[in-house]
């Protein structure tokens, strides 16, 4: 795991110069090692964290054994050692100089161009300039787990593992400018969805993609899309389909603990992070680390119910008891670490965990995706529910009945108030976080900041028809697990220089979920009920009986009383008027509504409002 950058420039735009600064600044994700190659129009920069070959001789940029390619890596490739001979027997004269995947990535690409993308199992962003072609190509992982930000100005290209690199290029500053349309859907959803950033001149790099820059600008191809996975006979044998799924998680998670660093997992006890960390001690020949926090005075401390697991399993345990204090403490950081408006609040206890687990270890393993994979989310009962006649009926005269009642019940109002079919996808992900509504969103914003969407939420052309609630995760998979949760994690565990592995995200487990039948997703009101099945291989189905939780903070008790003053600091009528986004006299009935008539469920408004003001103040 590392930060890569980098820039493609004919007309000389870039320079040595901005090179090092904006890898510089990315110096948190990798503090172990820089460089820097720089010839002609093309510049490449990398900081080094190093897990797999510690050693000098793996460093980059690398250079390919006959120097005609140059090539930076963020990521880890889990079976690039089973590459290996695939490359041997092509070129059997092939000598290795080191025992990492780098390498093997440099070689692979040499021999087999950018096909040699559907070799490699893990998660990468990858630049390789051709110097005797003049071209460079930058690869993308499947799942999108490793970012990639670019600048693209004609001839122009610039790329990086964060925004606040490709912003220390003078060049691309004088060209920022605030996307409006990422504004809609920032206030919509919680975060900015790709291939939007918050700069209208700053894009993300699409998932399972490559592109190739030269002098006649960057083409883009995907070579991985979940729509493309969908097959038309589904998996329906539940003693097949849970041998099927057992088996590629203790794959996964084998894989994904190569490593010559010490490692761990993150435990919180619920139902993903155990699966995983059962799975990677059934394989390990020690007691793996593993890692979770609780809340000393809150009722969100879930930590005794992973300290039952780590029991059972048998790990080394770390626990670690934070304030609220300590969680409040960097919830003033969150601008400078997501680098645009980002208002999912889990990053404060995703950051604290990182933290705390950096003092053991240098990479661990997480339980992202098991939700949207195999069905674990309550919006997908709501997808459910809206897809059927009567509520398409009664739906409107329901709503009405229930704005009347208590904050539980407006909040499901209005989630039965969505403004048509084809919008429902994001709208039911959006109540369901209380985010504002497209017509609240209408009514907020100053009329020269109102832009349509441009969500990908109408799957046609399928090779079968999705029920509600397998297109209500598509949608998530598409959105809100890659722009949202995968960046989570990689910007909190990176800004303590921490690896995080994702082995519920191997493509062939993506794969499979995708043709699962839903009835083994949730069964019998069980959500996720073969992934339970699998755990319960491993640990007894006793220690999970209680309710779904998750991993938050109280942040509606918090924008009431301790959080209250950002409410003042940044949705004061000054700094609104200053910025001139969002309506001044909406935001004072928002706040009159959750502050004085107890209107709680409208607390995540108030926060998206809080998050954006945040950034606008501090972006300069």
């Amino acid at each position: 795991m590392c930060g890569i950058t980098g820039f493609y420039s004919p007309s000389g735009k870039f320079n040595e110069d901005g090179l090092h600064r904006m890898t510089d600044v990315i110096a948190h994700r990798g503090p172990d090692a820089a460089g820097y190659f720089m010839e002609g129009p093309v510049g490449l920069g990398h900081r080094r964290l190093s897990i797999i070959d510690l050693s000098a001789s793996a460093n980059q940029p690398m250079l390919s054994h006959d120097e005609r390619y140059a090539m930076v890596f963020n990521g880890e490739i889990y079976n690039y050692m089973e590459i290996v001979p695939d490359l041997r027997a092509s070129r059997p004269s092939l000598q290795l100089k080191t025992t990492s995947d780098t390498e093997v990535i440099l070689e692979a690409f040499i021999e087999w161009g950018p096909q040699f993308v559907h070799k490699m199992n893990g998660m990468f962003a990858i630049a390789i300039y051709d110097r005797k072609e003049k071209n460079l190509h930058v690869f993308r992982d499947r799942m999108g787990i490793k970012p990639i930000y670019y600048f693209l100005d004609g001839n122009n290209f610039a790329f990086a593992s964060e925004l606040k690199a490709l912003v220390q290029l003078p060049y691309v500053k004088q060209s920022l400018n605030i996307n409006k349309r990422a504004i809609n859907e920032f206030l919509h959803l919680g975060y900015i969805p790709g291939p939007d950033s918050i700069y209208s001149s700053i894009s993300k790099f699409p998932s399972g993609s490559y592109g190739v820059m030269s002098g006649e600008g960057l083409k883009i191809e995907n070579f991985w899309n979940p729509d493309d996975k969908i097959k038309k006979e589904i998996i329906t044998d539940e003693v097949q389909a849970k041998e099927m799924l057992h088996n590629l998680i203790v794959s996964s998670a084998k894989y994904r603990l190569i490593s010559d660093v010490p490692y761990g997992t993150f435990l919180s006890g619920g139902i993903d992070s155990s699966v995983v960390t059962a799975a990677a001690q059934s394989v390990s020949s020690a007691p793996l680390n593993t890692f979770s926090i609780g809340f000393g005075e809150s009722k969100y401390d879930e930590s005794g119910y992973a300290r039952k697991v780590a029991e059972h399993l048998g790990t080394k345990h770390h626990e670690f008891t934070v304030s609220e204090k300590d969680a409040m403490e960097l919830i003033p950081e969150l601008y400078s670490v997501y680098d645009e408006p980002y208002a999912d609040s889990s990053a404060v206890p995703t950051m604290l965990v990182s933290k705390l687990a950096r003092q053991h270890v240098t990479m661990t393993l997480s339980g992202d995706g098991g939700d949207e994979l195999f069905s674990g989310y309550g919006a997908y009962r709501w997808a459910e529910r809206l897809s059927s006649p009567l509520y398409k009926t009664f739906r409107k005269p329901l709503a009405a009945v229930m704005s009347l009642r208590d904050d539980r019940y407006r909040r499901a109002a209005k989630v039965l108030q969505y403004p048509s079919f084809e919008t429902l996808k994001s709208h039911v992900f959006s109540q369901e976080q209380n985010m504002f509504t497209r017509s609240e969103i209408q009514n907020i914003l100053e009329p020269g900041f109102v832009c349509p969407f441009t969500l990908h939420e109408n799957f046609s052309g399928l090779n079968r028809t999705l029920s509600a609630p397998e297109a209500q995760a598509l949608f998530d998979i598409h959105h809100y697990l890659k722009d949202d949760l995968l960046v989570k994690v990689d910007r909190a565990t990176m800004k303590y220089s921490l690896e995080t592995r994702v082995p519920l995200l191997d493509y062939r487990i993506v794969e499979f979920a995708l043709n699962l039948s839903h009835d083994l997703k949730y069964l019998n009101g069980t959500m996720k009920y073969l992934l339970k099945q699998v755990l319960y291989d491993f640990l007894p189905a006793a220690l999970f009986a209680r309710p779904k939780w998750g991993f938050s903070i109280p942040l509606s008790r918090w924008l009431g009383g301790e959080l209250k003053y950002l409410q003042d600091e940044f949705l004061s009528d000054d700094i609104i008027k200053k910025h001139g986004v969002i309506n001044v006299s909406a935001v004072h009935e928002l706040k009159r509504l959750y502050n004085e008539k107890g209107h709680e469920h409208l607390y995540n408004r108030l926060w998206l409002l809080i998050v954006l003001h945040q950034f606008l103040e501090n972006k300069d």
